[in-house]
């Protein structure tokens, strides 16, 4: 069979870097980042974004946006990644850009991949750059900036949070991969099932650049058939993302995972082991059951039993570490314990509760005797030490507005029995 590349007369570009969107018009998911009046948006419209960081996990569109806000920008910009570049190569792109600025007015874009591997000294380096527009830096990560960063460089950020793409968008992007004659494979005779397709957006787990690497694998490795056509069926495409055909359809895949959950707030520890089996051998990673049994550990079990949340994450670590099949052993042992342990969903209502507030009736009037004293007062309101009245003492936390909010009301099951007679010696 002749190279595919050779056949479409391209270089040997991957897949993922020849479809990287050009536009915002062509840039796939993060609505909340990039959508009709969003933020980004509107200032690229008056040419004003100013620095960011962009953050989350790998082949969701951090770089690629941050090309895009380059070009609509029309500024110079250069690129550069965190792990390879050090102190004197950031020095080079700053005075090359001071000399820019001085000559036309223009502030250029340093794009600075992986910025949570700058050290304190290389990010204090293009500090005062920023704080002149001489640099407008824009830095993605797939880490927290706030906890992995230095704060002086994200506090002059705005900071955006990316999400895994989902499974909609990254098909769209897959068939707009098939179809596109100038970047993609629409010069040739595809034949893609919709399962497959299906089966790739599935299985990337919400990593487009991941989708598009099996794509290419699958239309690479696959003959020609006697049609003259590639067909690439859910076979293939499982083959090529690395995850297992799952033997049922994605409706039944949904709904077992709906019933393993319902089973484990139900208590039902026979049916929970049942669905979490049937998902494993219908070809279900077993990780997503261990992120599901993690997460109803907190939501349906919560505060009546916290051993129930640490005893998930032990079964994650199991499965990760050990792989399968001994790693299922402790992961049933996780779905036994939350099965069999009091229920209690008082986390929950206490989140959303105080998510509520936080959102729709914030008071930022921090009582006095709570605030940071740390400069010359000559008499702070006294703030009662819990450890000078043996470990607890009744005194004002919440601002004055919400004063009287309560958010965690225990529930009369399991550990929370306690926590009740506690609050109400507390009171």
């Amino acid at each position: 069979m002749a190279n595919i590349n050779e056949e479409m007369n391209i270089d040997f570009t991957p897949l993922a870097e020849r479809m990287r969107a050009r536009s915002l018009d062509e840039f796939v998911g993060q609505k909340h980042i990039v959508g009709k009046d969003s933020l980004v948006r509107r200032a690229l419209m008056v040419n004003r974004l100013g620095s960011c960081i962009f953050y989350g996990p790998p082949g969701v569109g951090k770089t690629t946006l941050a090309y895009i806000i380059a070009d609509s920008l029309k500024l110079e910009y250069k690129k550069l990644n965190a792990v390879s570049s050090g102190v004197a190569e950031a020095k080079k792109v700053i005075d090359n850009a001071r000399t820019h600025f001085e000559l036309t007015g223009k502030s250029t874009i340093l794009i600075l991949d992986e910025c949570h591997r700058w050290n304190k000294a290389q990010s204090d380096s293009v500090l005062e750059a920023v704080e002149r527009g001489y640099i407008t830096f824009i830095g993605t990560t797939t880490e927290n900036p706030h906890i992995s960063m230095t704060p002086a460089i994200v506090s002059r950020c705005r900071v955006f949070k990316f999400l895994p793409l989902e499974v909609d968008d990254i098909k769209e992007a897959l068939i707009r991969a098939v179809k596109d004659r100038e970047r993609g494979y629409g010069r040739l005779n595809i034949k893609i099932d919709s399962d497959a397709i299906s089966h790739l957006a599935m299985f990337s787990n919400g990593d487009l650049r991941s989708a598009y690497n099996a794509l290419e694998l699958a239309v690479t490795t696959t003959p020609v058939s006697k049609d003259n056509a590639i067909h690439i069926d859910k076979l293939v495409a499982s083959q090529c993302i690395q995850q297992p055909v799952i033997s049922v359809d994605e409706n039944l895949y949904y709904d077992m995972l709906s019933a393993f959950c319902k089973s484990l707030r139900g208590s039902d520890t026979d049916a929970a082991l049942y669905y979490a089996e049937r998902l494993i051998k219908a070809g279900c990673d077993p990780l997503l059951i261990c992120r599901r049994l993690i997460a109803h550990a907190s939501e349906d079990v919560g505060m009546a039993d916290s051993n129930a949340a640490l005893l998930a994450m032990v079964a994650m670590n199991a499965v990760k570490n050990l792989g399968m099949p001994e790693g299922n052993i402790p992961l049933a042992h996780a779905i036994i314990y939350v099965c069999e342990a009091e229920k209690s969903n008082s986390v929950v209502v206490a989140l959303n509760k105080a998510k509520y507030d936080a959102e729709y009736n914030p008071d930022d009037n921090v009582p006095e005797h709570l605030k940071n004293y740390h400069y010359d007062v000559k008499n702070p309101p006294k703030y009662k030490y819990p450890h000078d009245f043996g470990g607890y003492v009744k005194q004002q936390y919440l601002p004055d507005k919400l004063k009287d909010r309560i958010y965690y009301t225990p529930s009369n099951n399991g550990r929370e029995r306690g926590m009740i007679r506690k609050k109400e010696r507390n009171k």
